[in-house]
C-alpha cells in the first residue's frame, strides 16, 4: 500500500471537521466547548472509519485485478464499491449522532453529510489510484531497467565468450608456425602468450577498462607479433598520458582491430604494415595501411561484428568503418569513465 501516514494525519481531521461543518450536522450554539470538542472527535472517528474501510476495499480489490483488465473498469469497480461503503458507514454514524446528540432530526443535514462523505470517498479513491499507478509505474520502470542491464550483461558476456575460440585459433596458428621454424622463439612466444591470455581472462568480463590498460596489453600483444613477423609490422601509438587515464574502452577492442589488420594484409621487410592508434574527434582511431594479400584470407567477421555489437550495447553507439584506397580506418567512440 502507498505510504499515507502524512495524508492520514492531515486529511482525516480535516475531512471530519469539514464535512460536519459544511453539512450543518452540528448546531454549535447548543453545546459548550467540551461538547463541541467531543463532537468533532466523533466526526474525526467517522472520517477515519470511512478512510480505513475504503483503503481496505482498495487493497482487496486490487488483488483481484487481472493483468489485462482495463484501467477504466478497475477504477469504476473500486469507486462504486468504495462509494457504497462510504454512504453506508456515514449514514449509520450520522443517524447514531442524531440519536445521542442534542440535534433535531433533519433529513436535509443528514443527506448533505452523506453526499459530502460520498464526494470525499470518490476524490480520495481517485487520489489513491493515481498514487498506486505512479508507484506501479516506478516499480515497472525499475524492473525494466534491471532486466535491460541483465540482458545487456548477458549479451555482452556471450559476445566476449565468442572471442575465446577466435583468439585461441589465431594464436595457436602462430605458435605452430614458430615450433616448426624456430623453437627458441616458440618458447618465448608461449611465455608471452600466457601473459597476454591471462590479461584476456582477467578483463574479458569487465564492461570497461582504462585505455592505459588496453594500450599496455596491445604493446605486449604486438611484441608477440614482432617475434613471429620480425620487422614487418610497425605500431604507431600517439595518445597523450592524460587521455590514457581519462578514457575507457571495451576490453580487447584494440587487439581485435590489430589482429584483423594483420589477417587481411600482406607485409614484408621492405614494405611493412603500418598500424596507427590515436585520438581524433571523440574517437579512438585504429588505422592501417592497405596492402591486400594475393589470396585474400577467409573472413568470418566475428571480431568486428562482435566489437560493433559490444559498443552498441554499452554506449548505444556504433563503431565507424572507413575504407579508402590506401587506409582502412576504424573509429571507436570515446567512453568517459
Amino acid at each position: 500500500m502507498v505510504r499515507d501516514n502524512i495524508m492520514r494525519l492531515l486529511f482525516i481531521p480535516l475531512l471530519g471537521i469539514g464535512i460536519s461543518y459544511l453539512s450543518g450536522i452540528i448546531t454549535y450554539n447548543r453545546y459548550n466547548s467540551l461538547q463541541i470538542a467531543v463532537s468533532l472527535i466523533y466526526f474525526m472517528f467517522t472520517s477515519y472509519c470511512i478512510w480505513a474501510g475504503c483503503q481496505w476495499i482498495h487493497i482487496k480489490l486490487r488483488n483481484l485485478y487481472t493483468v489485462n483488465q482495463k484501467t477504466f473498469s478497475k477504477l469504476l469497480s473500486i469507486t462504486t464499491i468504495s462509494g457504497i461503503y462510504g454512504v453506508a458507514i456515514s449514514g449509520i454514524l450520522c443517524l447514531l449522532w442524531m440519536r445521542v446528540s442534542k440535534e433535531i432530526f433533519n433529513w436535509t443535514s443528514i443527506n448533505k453529510f452523506i453526499l459530502s462523505s460520498l464526494l470525499a470517498v470518490i476524490v480520495f479513491t481517485l487520489v489513491y489510484e493515481i498514487l498506486y499507478l505512479s508507484k506501479e509505474r516506478e516499480i515497472d520502470n525499475k524492473i525494466v531497467d534491471q532486466l535491460d542491464q541483465e540482458l545487456n550483461h548477458a549479451e555482452m558476456t556471450a559476445l566476449r565468450n565468442e572471442l575465446d575460440p577466435h583468439f585461441i585459433f589465431n594464436s595457436l596458428n602462430a605458435l605452430s608456425h614458430l615450433i616448426v621454424q624456430d623453437q627458441e622463439k616458440a618458447i618465448l612466444f608461449n611465455r608471452k602468450l600466457a601473459d597476454v591470455y591471462r590479461y584476456f581472462l582477467i578483463n574479458k568480463n569487465k564492461e570497461l577498462i582504462t585505455l592505459f590498460d588496453e594500450i599496455e596489453f596491445i604493446n605486449n600483444y604486438f611484441f608477440l607479433l614482432q617475434i613471429r613477423h620480425d620487422n614487418k609490422l610497425h605500431l604507431h601509438i600517439n595518445i597523450t598520458k592524460e587521455n590514457l587515464f581519462a578514457i575507457s574502452i571495451i576490453p580487447c577492442a584494440l587487439q581485435i582491430l590489430v589482429e584483423n589488420a594483420i589477417k587481411h594484409n600482406q607485409f614484408t621487410s621492405d614494405n611493412p604494415l603500418d598500424i596507427f592508434i590515436f585520438i581524433e574527434n571523440k574517437h579512438i582511431v585504429v588505422q592501417n595501411s592497405i596492402q591486400p594479400r594475393a589470396s585474400p584470407a577467409e573472413s568470418t567477421m566475428i571480431g568486428l561484428r562482435n566489437l560493433n555489437a559490444q559498443y552498441r550495447i554499452s554506449t548505444n553507439q556504433q563503431i565507424i568503418y572507413e575504407n579508402s584506397d590506401k587506409r582502412f580506418t576504424v573509429r571507436l567512440p570515446v567512453i568517459k569513465p
